[in-house]
């Protein structure tokens, strides 16, 4: 019989096979190698620490369970400190007179105990602020198994996928590799050697032939990294790194609780449940992926997590989920201050379609909804203009700063009620401490879990007590900053999007069009009347989380007029303002008394006069009324707090609004950054230049342009649609 291929080129693409297949093996195994540098590393630094530790406790603590240790002798002989015994083996114990054998075995049991209980005390803390020479090995680790573990796993599928198939076929094909063996190979064989030539030739251009050409250079690129790049690669992608750590090394970095006070057998069946993130454009924390869990499993539940844990992120990836699932309709309800920055955060952290029911087309975005799915977001206010059918359902609501709806009796709770009783889920939010609350925290259960209620009714004056924590475990759930972020992040920076009211729009567009350029970046604060102001009222709910919170508040702006305003909003819950004509000393007798004050207190400060020379580390709330031209002069102002004997996460707000100056001015900084970013390694010079990222009047201008043009051409366009 016969054939199309020479035994030359039945050799070639079992050559060409062979290389590939092992080829995939080494990139599949190369994510092992570099998984086990990550946990020696890690190891390495435990002990490190862990030694730095024991060289500081005498032998002497070894005594203290009164084993009968001979310490005296362990001191004549140079041990004085643990460290110091951590690897002396038994035998040299024995040597010393006056030990026995028993007593040998007896040190090195308490040692080894000692050590163990040192070491899992110790726990990692990564910062770029303090790269050393372990962490930097920790970080580079984590950096190189990053780069090589979506090549080892795509390798690893393609070899679960083809493998099999490939071996097979170079086996059938072996008798073509010789005309001696091809002559007394039998016709189903020749068959079966044809048909695996073919197979085997089809392969070679296929993904699984290309593959690991294509990819082998990730494992050198890996192995080059630098330490610079590692860290900034740690810099930018710190939740990845966390994540890895807490899966290669559970507990290093402290928080290997995952379930937070749960009931055990309801842990054990979160941990479990299914949840779909694609979709979903940002990775989430072990934690927030346990909070999300929580919500799907337990379907009508309360989030209490305190502020900066990410409550918005985990209702995002409920719906994404639920999504993936099926579901099409969902809804939001939030504070009208917040309305902007749920639409925003839903669009930029996932691919779910976003409407907006607020203002005066909100009948037509309802209809809009209601016809087409997606994620309705809508007001308190506006709950009471939403009408849904009888026999209309959606999949999930959720209620953002929920405990605005803890009076039974007011309107807008009757009206969120309503629409809860077409929701098939509920997720209801907010950071306050409901444990302080418990007849709020009872009334919010009531909508969610009426059972749950009814059970802890008459338990109040057990809300700290661990059968209160279980009895409701199953609707409430909530996690501090000191149990899920022990790592870091010291500083949280949120950017608090504000919508423009039709008053605070009029002023902010006749500014523009008038060219007053003060009174242009004086958004939302250029209006007399401070209740109708959306950063005024933004502000006032943050100053209100920070005193539930227990923290202090430094509010920043550049315009004396806003200093002012704010201090007569806040009234007594501010301290005296700084600005540039307080004296010195005046300024210190200020934070001295901000300094003592209670929970909740508010310097005031212009941010040219408070931004600099002072140490407020009582504060670690910051709230920046406006953006600055200079991101420098942002920072300082930020490190009034954010610096050295600071004992908190400090969380920064930037008060912005949409379609305003505000959006410019951080979109040109943002890619002024990123130019200086691209630069800056490679130039001693952009070290020492802050006009490198930084607006300067000829921009600003530029920007007023572009704003007058817009704001022209949507007035023109009203006049049209009016005639």
């Amino acid at each position: 019989m016969g054939r199309a291929f020479s035994s030359g080129d039945a050799k070639r693409v079992l050559a060409v096979h062979g290389e590939n297949l092992n080829k995939l093996h080494y990139i599949n195994e190369l994510s092992e190698g570099y998984r086990a540098e990550v946990k020696n590393s890690v190891d390495s630094y435990i002990t490190t620490k862990a030694m730095q530790t024991l060289a500081n406790i005498s032998v002497d603590e070894l005594n203290r369970d009164k084993q009968g240790i001979r310490v005296k002798l362990l001191h004549d002989n140079g041990y004085n400190t643990i460290a110091d015994l951590a690897n002396v083996p038994i035998l040299q114990f024995e040597m010393i007179n006056g030990i026995s054998f028993d007593g040998a075995q007896t040190i090195r049991k308490a040692v080894d105990a000692m050590i163990a209980q040192v070491k899992s005390g110790t726990k990692l803390s990564l910062s770029t602020d303090n790269k050393t020479a372990e962490t930097t090995r920790i970080v580079r680790a984590l950096a190189m198994y990053r780069i090589v573990m979506p090549v080892s796993k795509k390798s690893g599928q393609l070899l679960v996928t083809y493998e099999s198939r490939v071996n097979q076929a170079r086996a059938n094909i072996a008798p073509a590799t010789s005309g001696f063996k091809w002559f007394f190979t039998s016709k189903a064989n020749k068959q079966n050697a044809e048909s695996a030539y073919n197979l085997l030739s089809s392969l070679i251009g296929t993904e699984y032939g290309t593959f690991a050409d294509k990819n082998l250079s990730i494992a050198q690129y890996a192995n080059q990294i630098s330490d610079n790049d590692a860290w900034a690669d740690f810099e930018n992608h710190s939740i990845n790194f966390y994540n890895l750590l807490e899966d290669i090394a559970p507990g290093v970095l402290g928080n290997d609780n995952s379930v937070y006070g749960l009931p055990e057998g309801l842990a054990g069946e979160i941990q479990s449940e299914e949840f779909n993130p694609e979709g979903l454009k940002c990775e989430l924390r072990k934690y927030q992926e346990t909070g999300v869990k929580y919500a799907l499993h337990q379907k009508k539940v309360l989030l209490g997590d305190e502020m900066g844990l990410g409550k918005t992120i985990q209702a995002i990836a409920v719906m994404v989920s639920l999504r993936n699932g099926g579901a099409t309709h969902f809804m939001v309800v939030c504070p009208a201050s917040v309305i902007a920055n749920w639409c925003r955060e839903i669009a930029a952290k996932s691919d779910l379609s976003v409407v907006k029911i607020h203002g005066h087309d909100r009948n037509s975005a309802l209809e809009s909804w209601l016809a087409n799915g997606g994620v309705a977001v809508t007001t308190y206010e506006t709950t009471g203009f939403i009408d849904l059918a009888d026999n209309f359902r959606f999949s999930t609501l959720i209620v953002d700063e929920a405990h605005y709806i803890k009076n039974p009796e007011a309107r807008r709770t009757g009206n969120v009620r309503n629409i809860a009783d077409h929701a098939e889920r509920m997720l209801f939010m907010t950071g306050t401490a409901l444990e302080n609350k418990v007849d709020e925290m009872i009334e919010l259960i009531k909508v969610l879990q009426p059972l749950v209620a009814d059970d802890i009714k008459g338990m109040e004056y057990l809300s700290s007590a661990p059968q209160f924590r279980e009895k409701v475990a199953p609707v409430y759930f909530r996690r501090k900053r000191e149990d899920v972020l022990t790592e870091l992040p010291e500083l949280i920076e949120k950017k608090e999007w504000c919508e423009l009211g039709s008053e605070e729009k009029s002023a902010y567009e006749d500014a523009v069009l008038n060219r007053n350029y003060a009174k242009a970046r004086r958004v939302s604060w250029n209006i007399d009347d401070m209740s109708k102001s959306s950063k005024a009222q933004r502000l006032l709910e943050l100053v209100d989380k920070a005193a539930e919170d227990g923290r202090k508040v430094i509010v920043f702006s550049f315009f004396l007029d806003t200093i002012a305003k704010v201090t007569a909003i806040l009234g007594d819950r501010c301290v005296s303002p700084i600005n540039g004509s307080v004296s010195p000393q005046r300024r210190q007798e200020i934070i001295d008394e901000f300094d003592k004050a209670q929970a909740g207190k508010v310097l005031p400060a212009q941010i040219q006069s408070g931004g600099t020379g002072l140490n407020i580390q009582s504060a670690s709330v910051i709230i920046l009324c406006e953006p600055q031209f200079k991101p420098s002069v942002e920072n300082q102002a930020i490190s009034r707090a954010y610096r050295m004997g600071q004992t908190r996460n400090v969380l920064v707000y930037r008060l912005l609004c949409e379609d305003t100056v505000d959006e410019k001015i951080l979109k040109i900084l943002g890619s002024k950054q990123n130019i200086f970013d691209a630069f800056a390694d490679k130039s001693v010079a952009a070290e020492n230049s802050t006009e490198a990222v930084e607006i300067d009047d000829t921009g600003f201008a530029n920007i007023m342009d572009e704003e007058t043009k817009r704001i022209t051409a949507e007035q023109e366009k009203v006049d049209t649609t009016q005639q």
